[in-house]
């Protein structure tokens, strides 16, 4: 399937989670054409276009977007001298529109992220922020389709060479296996050297020109020392690397040198013993390679080539298979880069949507999130506190399933719903939770949650706290004589998949200079080890350690969890 033609499972997701926080009757993510406007992502447009995922240019809204290169937000498109002819109108009943732009790696207009109602409507300017911000995340997957399509393309060439694809098949798996630049970059150079040529000499650029990586492999071990030294010194010789760069720029293809011209390369690493070091690697013959963009075809770095003297020098298959090695190389630096926006995007995304904290006399409250160490940087975990009209305080912690961006979509809905049931009601947590799970099945919120509901209140000199618990890792207590106290209960069900009548409320009473730990499972859980071993951890951090203030408690916690599979919310309540 082409990029932008037919339905798309993933732009379907993003247009149905910016139709529900937008609460628009219609989102689409449009792609276009010369002459058609492609629809791979939609909610609320009818048949046949539902079925089609595409409609002529006399329909589209978009097209101006696409072709100002700036968003569109029209409360009334009747009364737009640019909009008001659109067929759009009178076929489909729309009257308010808002779309931002879907951009490439070079800024190029491809599409765009957009909503429409069929009545006259203001647009918030939080919507308008939250339409940019997923239209940044829909741009990044749409880089990503690009660069996958090429890279199909370019293995289906490879194809009829066995080595070669063995290669280039090794290379792909072994560059998709990490996110980090540098490290992709050595494990290029390491599988390249001894498969290519003796040894390589690998650099990249950023657009301004500045070096951002160099690094040098060698086949043979004992002269990985002198490979080291030399991209060490190649470094700090910014200009002779950059020639290198510079060589392939000007038509990005791969430059071959016999030995006998050698010489001219030797001339380029003449400054800081480069050359000695390069005579002791041994150097005969060599390749140069452009690392170039699959999508926007620009230069991003060289791979030098080389065999020592005496080695046939390289033949054309072997300059195809480089070529191909550099095109790959490629990829993997645009899909790191796409990955850090997409994922910069999402934490922020992530972060906006954590609460703030209230002031409570006699209550120190500090709340932690950390996304998981992999994936796209947001999830379904949450924490939340408010004060109530009758001074009591409300805390809950919670976990919707999934860690993506509708999981944190989700997670938003959620949230909302518990400050929206309990605020100004002194039920108790446990019919507050069956409250909650009774919305979540009504208003059709795809959810399935674990969460404490917990509502502390001072009473004489303790606290009393009130909680419920909807299949979630137990509430933890540090008293002030530095003991630990787990919340064990009988565990009840998750929220959102089959909505009980009831639910239990526990209580407990505890003296000031107490603190109370609530967490998501991303604190405990580890997948070689029993949640349980996971808490009796977080209970050795918490032993003895009641005079510590929070904030140090907060990262002894966060330190004591071996690596984060899993997102992580948790709350520090500690009372005086």
């Amino acid at each position: 399937m082409g990029l932008g033609t037919g339905r798309d499972p993933a732009f379907d997701r993003i247009a149905g989670i910016v139709e529900r926080l937008v609460d628009a009757p219609v989102a689409v993510v449009t792609v276009l054409s010369a002459d058609r406007q492609h629809l791979p992502g939609l909610v609320g447009l009818p048949e046949p276009v539902a079925s089609e995922r595409e409609m002529p240019l006399t329909h589209s809204f978009s097209r101006h977007v696409v072709e100002t290169g700036e968003s569109i937000v029209v409360p009334d498109v009747r009364a737009d001298p640019l909009l008001r002819d659109n067929l759009a109108i009178r076929d489909l009943g729309v009257i308010a529109f808002a779309g931002v732009p879907l951009t490439d790696s070079d800024g190029l207009v491809l599409g765009t992220l957009a909503v429409m109602d069929r009545e006259p409507r203001e647009w918030t300017k939080s919507e308008i922020i939250l339409l940019n911000e997923l239209g940044e995340v829909c741009s990044s997957e749409l880089r990503l389709r690009i660069a996958r399509e090429i890279a199909d393309e370019a293995r289906r060439a490879a194809e009829s060479a066995h080595g070669q694809l063995a290669l280039l098949g090794e290379m792909t798996e072994a560059l998709a296996a990490t996110m980090d630049l540098d490290e992709s970059l050595h494990r290029l150079g390491g599988m390249v050297a001894g498969r290519l040529a003796d040894w390589c000499f690998i650099t990249l650029a950023d657009q301004s020109g500045a070096i951002r990586h160099v690094s040098a492999a060698h086949h043979d071990p004992a002269r990985a020392e002198i490979a080291d030294r030399l991209a060490e010194l190649a470094r700090a010789a910014k200009l002779d690397v950059r020639s290198l760069i510079r060589s392939v720029r000007g038509t990005g293809r791969p430059v071959r040198r016999d030995e006998a011209d050698a010489v001219l390369l030797r001339d380029r690493l003449s400054t800081a013993h480069l050359a000695g070091l390069a005579d002791q690697l041994g150097f005969g013959s060599y390749l140069i390679v452009p690392i170039s963009s699959p999508v926007t075809f620009r230069v991003l770095g060289a791979v030098l080539l080389v065999n020592g003297p005496g080695r046939p020098p390289f033949t054309d298959a072997e300059q195809s298979t480089a070529a191909e090695v550099g095109r790959r190389a490629g990829m993997a630096v645009d899909n790191t880069l796409v990955f850090g926006r997409q994922r910069h995007v999402a934490e922020v995304l992530q972060h906006s949507m954590l609460p703030e904290l209230p002031d409570v006399d006699g209550v120190d409250l500090h709340g932690r999130y950390l996304p998981a160490q992999d994936g796209a940087s947001v999830g379904g975990d949450w924490y939340d506190a408010f004060a109530q009209p009758d001074g009591s305080l409300m805390l809950a912690v919670g976990d919707v399933s999934g860690h993506d961006i509708e999981a944190a979509a989700t997670m938003g809905q959620v949230r909302n719903l518990v400050r929206g049931d309990a605020y100004g009601r002194d039920d108790a947590p446990g019919p507050l939770l069956a409250q909650l799970d009774r919305a979540l099945h009504g208003l059709h919120v795809p959810a399935a949650a674990t969460a404490v509901l917990a509502r502390l209140r001072r009473e004489g000199d303790d606290y009393l706290v009130a909680f419920a618990n909807a299949g979630h890792p137990p509430p933890v207590l540090l008293r002030p004589d530095g003991e630990v106290d787990i919340w064990w209960e009988e565990p009840e069900p998750l929220l959102g998949l089959v909505p009980r009548d009831q639910r239990v409320t526990h209580h407990r009473r505890i003296a000031p200079g107490s603190t109370l730990l609530l967490y998501t499972d991303g604190l405990v859980e580890h997948p070689a080890r029993l949640i349980d071993d996971g808490i009796s951890r977080v209970r050795s951090v918490l032993l003895g350690n009641a005079g510590l203030p929070a904030d140090e408690l907060c990262a002894r916690l966060i330190d004591a969890v071996p690596r984060r599979a899993d997102d992580i919310a948790f709350l520090v309540v500690s009372v005086s």
